[in-house]
């Protein structure tokens, strides 16, 4: 396997993860809906949490946790930029519609969140040394976290959207109730909020 690449994941991924925890500062600024306010709330003490796996884990593996790559500047860059629509959303003056530029700038996030930890466990599977370990170490610490991130967001962010455009949304969503952690999970409880409306 590339070292030079898991190296850059792992880099990438401390990045996301330490910007993730302005979008849930700015994301908890924007709330309207106190339980989706709770939700981010524990998200983003998990996402705190979160930079302090990948830096041990950069620890482990030696890293330099603040090393500098083009990539990393370019994932702190879409971080920055989603405070940043954040922030011009809640400038603009309606609540609701600022809450719903939240929900999908966490939705992006954690797209983004979900994939880097896929790969980290992806590595763990092909490697067949200490690092693998490591990295197999983080991976089940944080990836069901990750699981209950993205498809929780999507689902409030799915309802919040109809709820805009006059639907009557099921608040919160199914995804809640059922503690989605998969993709076949999210795509039930997503049907089931069909039958609940």
């Amino acid at each position: 396997m590339n070292k030079k690449q898991i190296e850059e994941l792992v880099l990438q991924s401390l990045e996301h993860e330490m910007g993730g925890v302005a979008v849930y500062r700015a994301a908890i600024s924007c709330a309207v809906n106190p339980d989706l306010a709770k939700e981010w709330k524990e998200y983003l003490a998990q996402t705190e949490q979160h930079v302090t796996v990948l830096t041990k884990l950069c620890k482990t593996l030696g890293i330099d946790a603040k090393r500098e790559t083009p990539g990393r500047a370019i994932v702190r860059h879409l971080g920055a930029s989603l405070v940043q629509a954040m922030a011009m959303a809640k400038k603009a003056g309606d609540p609701a519609a600022a809450q719903l530029v939240a929900c999908e700038c966490v939705v992006i996030a954690e797209t983004k969140d979900h994939q880097d930890w896929v790969l980290i466990g992806k590595c763990a599977d092909h490697l067949e040394d200490d690092r693998a370990d490591a990295l197999r170490a983080a991976y089940d610490e944080i990836e069901d976290q990750e699981d209950e991130h993205l498809y929780h967001s999507r689902g409030w962010c799915r309802e919040l959207w109809l709820e805009s455009l006059g639907i009557t949304p099921v608040l919160p969503p199914p995804e809640e109730a059922r503690d989605v952690k998969t993709a076949i999970g999210a795509a039930k409880a997503e049907a089931s909020a069909e039958k609940l409306r």
